[in-house]
């Protein structure tokens, strides 16, 4: 956990996971949210990227010169430029056109240098490789999702719940995919606290939204598929193609890895309800996952239903995990555009 480690500690926080009525009641069974929208960087991101930051830094000769380096739609970005404040060293944010100037001001806000290029995330990390990193001896390089401590920062989640719960199992967590960074993490935490174990897994559902989809296309290939292009409005999980750890972990783990995919409407639907119901704003990207609470999507893939599911009475003593990843791009005027563009109330 963050807490072990009083260095790690200043980067990333131990976040509660707590019981919600209100959001048990809609499912029908024991919903707990892991608040990840707590991390200093308003996203889970801050686990993965400072982790990622401070391995990087003991690396690095004592008194070396560094210059943190990131690629991002904007939550990762957000999270360097808040752990490179903390260790008093400069960073460099490349964005893509699709990010907001609200986020960017955020960012910059911090002290960071950013750069707006590209109208998607693979073209902004591309331009920040070859045009900027490449010429920087100092530079780290600090990826958004596709890197082993950005994983293990975000395992952490895992070992948290392990000791915050207090319930007998878990029987199902359910996550944001964009990249693949918190789901990596998360079924490296799954692997280490129950499969390695001998406990019977929680089946982890892996939520994108229609248009970034690019885990539940590759789960179908049978291959890793590369989008042509991000169209959902939830652009922090607008990566075109998801890291191999991700597909290899779609594979190894098909019996309890599960990957959904809901509509842009459907998210905003997640992201309205949670703001009414937790009193919380998150961004689109977190309400994908927090939809299939409401529209019931959880239910059928975690508990079954039909023949083949389990009684209203079983599901009620189920225990399930939402992660709240949270994401800082978002307002109430946001919301409230999306809920008209999509009828949600």
């Amino acid at each position: 956990m963050g807490s072990c480690n009083p260095e790690l500690q200043k980067l990333f926080i131990e976040t509660p996971c707590i019981p919600s009525i209100a959001l048990s009641r809609v499912a029908g069974c024991n919903i707990f949210l892991k608040l990840e929208n707590l991390q200093p960087s308003g996203s889970f991101k801050s686990r993965a990227v400072g982790n990622m930051m401070y391995q990087a830094m003991l690396a690095k000769p004592a008194g070396g010169d560094v210059h943190f380096y990131c690629s991002s739609g904007g939550n990762a970005g957000l999270a360097c430029a808040t752990a490179a404040a903390t260790l008093a060293q400069p960073c460099t944010i490349v964005v893509p056109t699709t990010t907001s100037q609200y986020m960017i001001e955020k960012i910059r806000l911090l002290g960071a240098q950013v750069h707006q290029v590209g109208p998607n995330w693979a073209l902004a990390d591309s331009h920040l490789r070859t045009a900027l990193l490449a010429r920087d001896p100092t530079g780290i390089y600090v990826p958004p999702f596709d890197h082993p401590d950005i994983w293990a920062g975000t395992s952490t989640i895992v070992d948290e719940l392990a000791a915050q719960l207090g319930v007998p199992r878990v029987d199902g967590i359910a996550c944001s995919c964009g990249g693949g960074g918190l789901l990596n993490g998360i079924m490296a935490g799954v692997r280490k606290h129950y499969t390695d174990v001998g406990v019977k897994e929680p089946t982890v559902l892996a939520v994108e939204t229609v248009g970034a989809d690019s885990l539940n296309a590759s789960v179908k290939a049978g291959a890793l598929v590369t989008l042509a292009g991000i169209t959902s409005i939830a652009t922090s999980l607008g990566a075109p193609r998801v890291s191999e750890r991700t597909f290899r972990w779609s594979q190894e783990a098909a019996g309890h890895l599960k990957s959904l995919v809901v509509t842009d409407a459907e998210a905003v639907m997640g992201a309205v309800r949670f703001a009414d119901d937790a009193r919380m704003l998150v961004e689109v990207a977190c309400g994908a996952t927090l939809a299939t609470v409401y529209n019931g999507d959880l239910r059928r893939v975690v508990g079954g239903e039909g023949e083949e599911g389990i009684s209203d009475e079983e599901w009620s003593r189920k225990n399930v995990v939402v992660i709240v990843c949270g994401g800082v791009n978002v307002t109430l005027e946001m919301l409230r555009s999306y809920g008209e563009k999509y009828g949600v109330k």
